[in-house]
Protein backbone atom coordinates (compact mmCIF):
# COMPACT_ATOMS: atom_id res chain seq x y z
CA UNK A 1 0.00 0.00 0.00
CA UNK A 2 1.54 3.70 -1.13
CA UNK A 3 2.86 5.16 2.53
CA UNK A 4 0.65 8.43 1.82
CA UNK A 5 -2.77 5.66 1.30
CA UNK A 6 -1.52 4.14 4.66
CA UNK A 7 -1.38 7.37 6.27
CA UNK A 8 -4.53 8.67 5.29
CA UNK A 9 -6.48 5.50 6.20
CA UNK A 10 -4.58 5.60 9.94
CA UNK A 11 -5.50 9.02 9.88
CA UNK A 12 -9.33 8.90 9.69
CA UNK A 13 -9.11 5.32 12.07
CA UNK A 14 -10.85 3.74 8.80
CA UNK A 15 -11.80 0.78 11.10
CA UNK A 16 -13.30 2.23 13.21
CA UNK A 17 -16.20 2.75 10.68
CA UNK A 18 -17.42 -0.51 12.06
CA UNK A 19 -18.48 1.63 15.34
CA UNK A 20 -21.10 3.22 13.34
CA UNK A 21 -21.51 1.26 10.33
CA UNK A 22 -23.53 -1.31 12.29
CA UNK A 23 -26.47 1.07 13.15
CA UNK A 24 -26.66 2.47 9.79
CA UNK A 25 -26.94 -1.65 8.41
CA UNK A 26 -29.48 -2.28 11.76
CA UNK A 27 -31.84 0.37 10.87
CA UNK A 28 -31.89 -0.47 6.71
CA UNK A 29 -33.00 -4.34 7.87
CA UNK A 30 -35.44 -2.62 9.87
CA UNK A 31 -36.85 -0.61 7.29
CA UNK A 32 -36.62 -3.61 4.59
CA UNK A 33 -38.47 -6.09 7.14
CA UNK A 34 -41.11 -3.88 8.90
CA UNK A 35 -44.10 -2.70 7.99
CA UNK A 36 -45.45 1.09 8.73
CA UNK A 37 -47.75 1.72 11.22
CA UNK A 38 -51.23 1.52 8.20
CA UNK A 39 -48.96 -1.78 7.07
CA UNK A 40 -46.76 -0.80 3.95
CA UNK A 41 -43.94 -2.62 3.04
CA UNK A 42 -40.75 -1.68 1.15
CA UNK A 43 -38.80 -3.95 -0.93
CA UNK A 44 -34.41 -4.57 -0.75
CA UNK A 45 -32.63 -3.54 -3.36
CA UNK A 46 -29.08 -4.28 -3.55
CA UNK A 47 -28.20 -0.43 -4.91
CA UNK A 48 -29.94 0.71 -1.70
CA UNK A 49 -27.40 -1.29 0.25
CA UNK A 50 -24.49 -0.07 -1.96
CA UNK A 51 -26.00 3.63 -1.24
CA UNK A 52 -25.55 3.26 3.03
CA UNK A 53 -22.30 2.05 2.63
CA UNK A 54 -20.67 4.41 -0.13
CA UNK A 55 -22.87 7.83 1.98
CA UNK A 56 -21.55 6.24 5.18
CA UNK A 57 -17.96 5.18 4.35
CA UNK A 58 -17.49 9.04 2.60
CA UNK A 59 -19.23 11.10 5.65
CA UNK A 60 -17.32 9.35 8.25
CA UNK A 61 -13.58 9.96 6.15
CA UNK A 62 -14.79 13.43 5.72
CA UNK A 63 -15.39 14.14 9.33
CA UNK A 64 -12.70 13.10 10.44
CA UNK A 65 -10.43 14.11 8.04
CA UNK A 66 -12.02 17.42 8.37
CA UNK A 67 -11.31 17.37 12.67
CA UNK A 68 -7.79 16.59 12.41
CA UNK A 69 -7.47 19.23 9.91
CA UNK A 70 -9.82 21.68 12.87
CA UNK A 71 -7.70 20.47 15.34
CA UNK A 72 -4.18 20.52 14.21
CA UNK A 73 -3.03 23.11 16.21
CA UNK A 74 -4.07 21.39 19.11
CA UNK A 75 -3.28 18.33 18.30
CA UNK A 76 0.26 19.74 18.17
CA UNK A 77 0.21 21.15 21.82
CA UNK A 78 -0.96 17.98 23.22
CA UNK A 79 1.44 15.39 24.38
CA UNK A 80 -0.98 12.54 23.72
CA UNK A 81 -1.79 13.69 20.32
CA UNK A 82 1.17 15.52 19.19
CA UNK A 83 2.26 12.21 17.09
CA UNK A 84 -0.82 12.36 15.10
CA UNK A 85 -0.05 13.24 11.40
CA UNK A 86 -0.64 16.00 10.48
CA UNK A 87 1.52 17.59 13.79
CA UNK A 88 4.04 15.17 12.92
CA UNK A 89 4.33 15.74 9.48
CA UNK A 90 3.44 13.03 8.04
CA UNK A 91 0.58 14.23 5.71
CA UNK A 92 -0.03 18.09 4.52
CA UNK A 93 -2.63 20.24 5.16
CA UNK A 94 -3.57 20.73 1.71
CA UNK A 95 -3.55 16.89 0.98
CA UNK A 96 -6.15 16.55 3.60
CA UNK A 97 -8.03 19.39 2.47
CA UNK A 98 -8.21 17.95 -0.71
CA UNK A 99 -8.74 14.38 0.97
CA UNK A 100 -11.74 15.88 2.81
CA UNK A 101 -13.48 17.84 -0.44
CA UNK A 102 -13.46 14.19 -2.25
CA UNK A 103 -14.82 12.54 0.61
CA UNK A 104 -17.40 15.06 0.78
CA UNK A 105 -18.21 14.75 -2.57
CA UNK A 106 -18.71 11.03 -2.63
CA UNK A 107 -20.92 11.32 0.09
CA UNK A 108 -23.49 14.25 -1.29
CA UNK A 109 -22.78 11.56 -5.15
CA UNK A 110 -23.51 8.71 -3.03
CA UNK A 111 -27.12 9.96 -1.97
CA UNK A 112 -28.10 9.81 -6.08
CA UNK A 113 -28.45 5.86 -5.67
CA UNK A 114 -31.15 6.33 -3.53
CA UNK A 115 -33.41 8.60 -6.69
CA UNK A 116 -36.05 8.69 -6.69
CA UNK A 117 -35.98 9.70 -3.40
CA UNK A 118 -35.52 13.54 -3.39
CA UNK A 119 -34.67 13.55 0.68
CA UNK A 120 -30.94 12.18 0.57
CA UNK A 121 -29.84 14.63 -2.13
CA UNK A 122 -31.71 17.07 -0.47
CA UNK A 123 -30.87 16.50 3.01
CA UNK A 124 -26.86 15.80 2.25
CA UNK A 125 -25.62 19.28 2.84
CA UNK A 126 -26.79 19.97 6.02
CA UNK A 127 -26.23 16.69 7.01
CA UNK A 128 -22.80 16.92 6.02
CA UNK A 129 -22.60 20.51 7.92
CA UNK A 130 -23.29 18.86 11.15
CA UNK A 131 -21.22 16.79 10.89
CA UNK A 132 -18.05 18.92 10.16
CA UNK A 133 -19.53 20.97 12.75
CA UNK A 134 -18.96 18.79 15.55
CA UNK A 135 -15.09 19.49 14.92
CA UNK A 136 -15.68 22.93 16.55
CA UNK A 137 -18.16 21.86 19.55
CA UNK A 138 -15.47 22.07 22.37
CA UNK A 139 -14.53 25.30 21.57
CA UNK A 140 -17.53 26.75 23.37
CA UNK A 141 -19.54 24.04 24.41
CA UNK A 142 -19.18 21.02 27.07
CA UNK A 143 -21.97 19.39 25.21
CA UNK A 144 -19.31 18.67 22.33
CA UNK A 145 -19.65 14.88 23.59
CA UNK A 146 -23.60 14.94 22.51
CA UNK A 147 -22.88 16.55 19.50
CA UNK A 148 -20.62 13.60 18.73
CA UNK A 149 -23.65 10.99 19.70
CA UNK A 150 -26.11 13.17 17.41
CA UNK A 151 -23.72 13.06 14.36
CA UNK A 152 -23.76 9.13 14.94
CA UNK A 153 -27.38 9.25 15.89
CA UNK A 154 -27.98 10.35 11.92
CA UNK A 155 -27.09 7.27 10.69
CA UNK A 156 -29.92 4.94 11.56
CA UNK A 157 -31.81 7.70 10.87
CA UNK A 158 -30.91 9.08 7.69
CA UNK A 159 -30.57 4.83 6.23
CA UNK A 160 -34.16 5.12 6.99
CA UNK A 161 -34.75 7.83 5.31
CA UNK A 162 -33.47 6.94 2.03
CA UNK A 163 -34.87 3.89 2.10
CA UNK A 164 -38.68 5.14 3.52
CA UNK A 165 -38.72 8.61 2.15
CA UNK A 166 -42.01 8.38 0.96
CA UNK A 167 -43.38 6.69 4.09
CA UNK A 168 -41.56 8.62 6.23
CA UNK A 169 -43.83 12.20 4.77
CA UNK A 170 -47.06 10.58 4.54
CA UNK A 171 -46.32 8.93 8.23
CA UNK A 172 -44.90 10.64 10.41
CA UNK A 173 -45.19 7.50 13.28
CA UNK A 174 -42.79 5.37 10.79
CA UNK A 175 -39.61 6.99 12.08
CA UNK A 176 -40.05 5.96 15.51
CA UNK A 177 -37.57 2.82 15.14
CA UNK A 178 -34.65 5.02 13.51
CA UNK A 179 -35.63 7.17 16.34
CA UNK A 180 -35.41 5.08 19.08
CA UNK A 181 -32.36 3.78 17.54
CA UNK A 182 -30.57 6.82 17.16
CA UNK A 183 -31.29 7.90 20.88
CA UNK A 184 -29.93 5.02 21.73
CA UNK A 185 -26.51 5.66 19.09
CA UNK A 186 -26.45 9.36 20.58
CA UNK A 187 -26.06 7.84 24.25
CA UNK A 188 -23.66 5.14 23.74
CA UNK A 189 -21.47 7.60 22.09
CA UNK A 190 -21.58 10.52 24.31
CA UNK A 191 -21.01 7.87 26.89
CA UNK A 192 -17.77 6.75 25.49
CA UNK A 193 -16.71 9.68 24.21
CA UNK A 194 -16.73 11.27 27.72
CA UNK A 195 -14.41 8.67 29.08
CA UNK A 196 -12.56 9.05 25.77
CA UNK A 197 -11.75 12.49 27.19
CA UNK A 198 -10.63 11.82 30.56
CA UNK A 199 -7.83 11.38 29.45
CA UNK A 200 -7.11 15.06 28.06
CA UNK A 201 -8.70 16.47 31.43
CA UNK A 202 -5.83 18.50 32.15
CA UNK A 203 -4.82 19.96 28.62
CA UNK A 204 -8.41 20.83 28.02
CA UNK A 205 -8.72 23.07 31.29
CA UNK A 206 -4.86 24.53 30.07
CA UNK A 207 -6.14 25.15 26.62
CA UNK A 208 -9.47 26.44 27.92
CA UNK A 209 -11.46 23.93 26.24
CA UNK A 210 -14.91 22.43 27.01
CA UNK A 211 -15.64 19.06 28.05
CA UNK A 212 -17.53 17.55 30.78
CA UNK A 213 -14.47 16.24 32.64
CA UNK A 214 -12.45 19.70 32.28
CA UNK A 215 -16.03 21.48 33.88
CA UNK A 216 -16.92 19.15 36.03
CA UNK A 217 -14.01 16.81 37.21
CA UNK A 218 -13.62 12.91 35.88
CA UNK A 219 -15.26 11.14 38.73
CA UNK A 220 -18.64 13.13 38.02
CA UNK A 221 -17.59 12.55 34.33
CA UNK A 222 -17.53 9.10 34.59
CA UNK A 223 -20.49 8.75 36.45
CA UNK A 224 -22.44 10.51 33.92
CA UNK A 225 -21.03 8.71 31.09
CA UNK A 226 -22.43 5.42 33.34
CA UNK A 227 -26.06 7.39 32.74
CA UNK A 228 -25.70 8.13 29.31
CA UNK A 229 -25.01 4.12 29.07
CA UNK A 230 -27.81 3.13 31.24
CA UNK A 231 -30.05 5.58 28.98
CA UNK A 232 -28.82 3.17 25.85
CA UNK A 233 -29.90 0.16 27.59
CA UNK A 234 -33.06 1.75 28.25
CA UNK A 235 -33.34 3.25 24.72
CA UNK A 236 -32.54 -0.48 23.11
CA UNK A 237 -35.26 -1.93 25.56
CA UNK A 238 -38.04 0.66 24.48
CA UNK A 239 -37.62 -0.40 20.65
CA UNK A 240 -39.91 -3.69 20.46
CA UNK A 241 -42.32 -1.87 23.13
CA UNK A 242 -43.08 1.02 21.14
CA UNK A 243 -42.52 -0.69 17.87
CA UNK A 244 -44.20 -4.03 18.08
CA UNK A 245 -44.41 -4.38 14.41
CA UNK A 246 -40.29 -5.31 14.90
CA UNK A 247 -40.22 -9.06 15.63
CA UNK A 248 -37.66 -8.86 18.38
CA UNK A 249 -37.98 -11.21 20.46
CA UNK A 250 -35.57 -13.71 22.74
CA UNK A 251 -32.43 -12.97 20.94
CA UNK A 252 -32.93 -9.38 21.03
CA UNK A 253 -33.31 -9.31 24.89
CA UNK A 254 -30.28 -11.99 25.67
CA UNK A 255 -28.13 -9.76 23.18
CA UNK A 256 -29.35 -6.28 25.07
CA UNK A 257 -28.42 -8.03 28.44
CA UNK A 258 -24.67 -8.74 26.69
CA UNK A 259 -24.38 -5.23 25.41
CA UNK A 260 -25.36 -4.69 29.44
CA UNK A 261 -22.78 -6.34 31.07
CA UNK A 262 -20.13 -5.33 28.31
CA UNK A 263 -21.16 -2.04 29.27
CA UNK A 264 -20.20 -2.79 32.75
CA UNK A 265 -17.10 -3.79 32.55
CA UNK A 266 -16.58 -0.97 30.46
CA UNK A 267 -16.92 1.40 33.45
CA UNK A 268 -15.13 -1.27 35.76
CA UNK A 269 -11.82 -0.67 33.95
CA UNK A 270 -11.77 2.91 33.66
CA UNK A 271 -11.64 4.50 37.24
CA UNK A 272 -10.76 8.17 38.31
CA UNK A 273 -7.32 7.50 39.56
CA UNK A 274 -6.37 5.14 36.90
CA UNK A 275 -7.74 5.76 33.49
CA UNK A 276 -4.43 3.44 31.68
CA UNK A 277 -7.30 1.00 30.02
CA UNK A 278 -9.17 3.85 28.27
CA UNK A 279 -8.24 3.09 24.97
CA UNK A 280 -9.64 -0.66 25.65
CA UNK A 281 -12.80 0.52 26.86
CA UNK A 282 -13.06 2.97 23.82
CA UNK A 283 -11.56 1.32 21.22
CA UNK A 284 -12.27 -2.66 21.80
CA UNK A 285 -15.31 -3.29 24.06
CA UNK A 286 -17.33 -0.65 22.07
CA UNK A 287 -16.40 -2.51 18.80
CA UNK A 288 -17.70 -5.50 20.29
CA UNK A 289 -20.96 -4.17 21.16
CA UNK A 290 -21.98 -2.79 18.07
CA UNK A 291 -21.07 -5.94 15.81
CA UNK A 292 -23.22 -7.74 18.99
CA UNK A 293 -26.04 -5.20 18.40
CA UNK A 294 -25.82 -5.70 14.32
CA UNK A 295 -25.71 -9.79 15.02
CA UNK A 296 -29.09 -10.03 16.89
CA UNK A 297 -30.98 -7.53 15.06
CA UNK A 298 -30.02 -9.79 11.70
CA UNK A 299 -30.60 -13.00 13.17
CA UNK A 300 -34.29 -11.23 14.32
CA UNK A 301 -35.11 -9.65 11.45
CA UNK A 302 -34.14 -12.19 8.82
CA UNK A 303 -35.01 -15.13 10.17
Amino acid sequence: MPAALRHVLEMIRFSHTLFALPFALWAALMAWTAASPAGRQIGFRWIHLAGILVCMVFARSAAMAFNRIADRRLDAANPRTRNRHLPAGLLSVRSVVAFTIVCSAGFVAGTLLFWPNPLPIGLSLPVLAFLLGYSYAKRFTMLAHFWLGAALMLAPICAWVALRGELVLTEPADLVPPVLLGLAVLLWVAGFDIIYACQDVDFDVEAKLHSVPARLGVPVALRLAAGCHAGMIAALAALPLLAPQLPFGTVYWCGIAAVAILLVYEHAIVQPDDLSRVNVAFFHVNWIVSVVLLGIAAIELLR
